[in-house]
């Protein structure tokens, strides 16, 4: 996986929107989804993103580690701390 370049541009925006979609459509493999969001908020800074999401850096990183287990709330903080939203559709 490529790991994108998230600054701020729609460009890169863009790019963040598209890979995370790309991880939501891994139906067999659901830990994409935090390897993809951790890529994301790392090309963000993750204590900048912890910092938007409210959320304390270590649990950040413990929530979206390989191991991690991160609550609803906690993916929904740290989409929209990275200027994105999950949001659900039909099948």
């Amino acid at each position: 996986m490529t790991r994108p370049s998230c600054g701020g541009s729609e460009k890169t925006r863009n790019f963040a929107e598209e890979y995370l979609k790309a991880a939501l459509e891994d139906e067999d493999e659901p830990q994409v989804l935090l390897i993809v969001l951790r890529h994301v908020a790392q090309a963000r800074g993750i204590a900048r993103v912890a910092k938007a999401a409210g959320i304390e850096r270590e649990s950040l990183y413990r929530a979206l580690s390989v191991r991690g287990n991160p609550r609803l709330s906690t993916l929904v903080a740290v989409t929209k701390a990275i200027g994105l939203r999950l949001t659900v559709e039909a099948a």
